[in-house]
């Protein structure tokens, strides 16, 4: 990770972003939660109609921090979600939901805090909707995993360590107006999960499903 610009959308002005603030439940944990696209961060400041938000602007310099890139090779879609199960509160009615989760944060789970940044995939509604269902048994691993990458949704980048926080300076904030940016956030992700539904309606038999982790029947998952 080098030299970058990277952006926070929020209700307020974040001049001065603080190591252990933030929500317990985020994503992955206490952090403060990046992207490096403005269009995206305007949306995420617009959470509510009627109310605008701001794009907060900052130059970060990773160099030498030890970053935990979820999208690479030597990780796969499960640890994601392991990641999530960890954090978020996810609603786990049936046993095999129940178990599941048990499983995955046995065999999966990462150690966030020994991380100075995080980059992966952003949770939002429409993303808990496609975890919802691999947990459900109702899509395969496969299915999972190309629904990560529907509708655009973006990634984002969570700076984790004091290290971190050191590397971060605030440039400047532009406002977002929520009559433009809440429009086109419901937009993305109602296209989102328009291509979900898509995915979804393709079920086979074929593929990897929580069962059949669950029953061990599967050890090569190169790629997913």
């Amino acid at each position: 990770m080098e030299l970058m610009t990277l952006f926070h959308g929020s209700p307020q002005i974040v001049a001065h972003p603080f190591y252990g603030g933030g929500r317990p439940y985020n994503d992955y944990g206490r952090g403060f939660y990046c992207t490096e696209h403005i269009e995206l961060a305007r949306e995420w400041a617009c959470s509510e109609e009627g109310y605008d938000g701001y794009a907060n602007e900052y130059r970060f310099d990773g160099r030498g921090l030890k970053v935990l890139e979820l999208s690479s090779p030597e990780y796969s879609t499960l640890h994601w979600l392991a990641l999530l199960l960890e954090h978020r509160k996810i609603d786990l009615r049936t046993p095999v939901a129940q178990a599941g989760s048990e499983f995955l944060r046995a065999h999966y789970l990462l150690d966030a805090e020994s991380f100075d940044v995080i980059v992966g995939h952003r949770a939002d509604d429409s993303y808990f909707t496609f975890a919802r269902a691999f947990l459900r048994n109702d899509v395969s691993l496969e299915q999972l995993t190309r629904a990560l990458h529907l509708g655009d949704l973006g990634q984002q980048i969570v700076l984790k360590s004091p290290e971190a926080f050191k590397a971060i300076e605030f440039v400047e904030t532009t406002v977002a107006p929520s009559a433009v940016y809440y429009p086109k956030r419901k937009e993305r992700d109602e296209k989102a999960r328009a291509l979900y539904r898509e995915e979804a309606a393709r079920q086979g038999i074929d593929g990897i499903f929580l069962r059949d982790l669950l029953r061990e029947e599967v050890t090569d998952l190169a790629g997913l």
